[in-house]
């Protein structure tokens, strides 16, 4: 049997493409309140670490039995695991010691704007009609859900919030660089293969440049914030990753980079159920961003709104 037997899925097919663009909604959605648990217990840094680190973990017998792959590959591959996956998780972890979680998956969703630019930038990505009005639209509700005044003063408040900014611009490198360098390399041996590059280091530096392993024996409620991170590093991380880059090869780098505007959707839900509040206000913001996802998907590989819009 394969070990992993969804990667068999028809992503050719457009109700695949949307069930999976949920699903990952769903789950790195939840990723920030994740985040926020294991805070609890850990630093920012000992949280992205582990997170990192127990992705390597679980995808390296799958690295292992793909190393072949690393011909030609290997300065592509280490790009993004760099900045598809590890500088990422140490940016959000650090700006999450000081802005709310819901507001992480806010700004997470500037990643498809980052992404289209960077395509035209420096891919040589062709505009589609209706993507670039999608992405302000979006980025607009996107930017109402953060609050505007909050933007303007820019202080403790701002500089963490500008962390997940550049979190994002990673993700749109990242994105690129799979797209335009990696198309023939299997999505498995992508995500297995950039986190074998990274994850070392960063394993190191957990065990050897942070207290986590004193934390652990010192505060045996700990245990508790491990299971939150092996959660985010397993399910959040080497399996989503892996279904994202798979996404992106049978898609478009804009379609399956637009998964971080249903983000908000899912970090806001856990945030009404961790004791946040949800209004009317919020709520129209959160219908510009379902409207820029409508428009940017124009030119995806979903006909349907290629004929609506002719």
């Amino acid at each position: 049997m394969a070990p992993y037997p969804s990667m068999q899925i028809n992503f050719k097919l457009s109700s695949v493409q949307w069930v999976t663009l949920a699903l990952l909604a769903f789950t790195w959605g939840s990723s920030f309140i994740l985040m926020k648990k294991a805070l609890l217990f850990f630093t920012a840094e000992e949280v992205a670490a582990y997170r990192i680190s127990v992705a390597m973990l679980v995808l390296m017998p799958l690295a292992l039995q793909n190393l072949s792959s690393f011909k030609g590959n290997v300065k592509a591959l280490f790009a993004t695991g760099l900045f598809g996956n590890a500088i990422p998780a140490f940016l959000f972890a650090i700006a999450q010691t000081e802005i709310p979680s819901s507001l992480s998956g806010m700004l997470n969703s500037l990643t498809s704007l980052f992404t289209l630019l960077i395509g035209i930038l420096f891919f040589r990505a062709a505009m589609v009609r209706f993507q670039i009005a999608g992405v302000i639209l979006a980025l607009i509700g996107a930017l109402g859900l953060i609050g505007f005044d909050h933007l303007l003063a820019f202080g403790t408040y701002g500089k963490y919030a500008t962390l997940v900014v550049i979190a994002s611009a990673c993700y749109g490198i990242g994105v690129n660089i799979i797209k335009h360098y990696l198309h023939d390399v299997k999505p498995t041996h992508i995500t297995s293969l950039s986190f074998l590059l990274v994850g070392p280091p960063v394993a190191i530096y957990l065990l050897a440049g942070t207290d986590f392993v004193v934390t652990l024996t010192a505060q045996p409620e700990a245990w508790e914030g491990v299971l939150y991170l092996s959660l985010l590093g397993i399910v959040g991380t080497a399996i989503a990753v892996i279904i994202f880059n798979r996404l992106i090869k049978e898609t478009t780098a804009v379609f399956a980079s637009s998964v971080t505007y249903l983000i908000p959707v899912v970090a806001l839900g856990w945030g009404i159920i961790d004791g946040e509040a949800f209004d009317l206000g919020q709520g129209l913001f959160l219908l510009l961003i379902l409207a820029g996802i409508f428009l940017i998907n124009s030119g995806a590989p979903g006909k349907l709104y290629n004929r609506l819009f002719r």
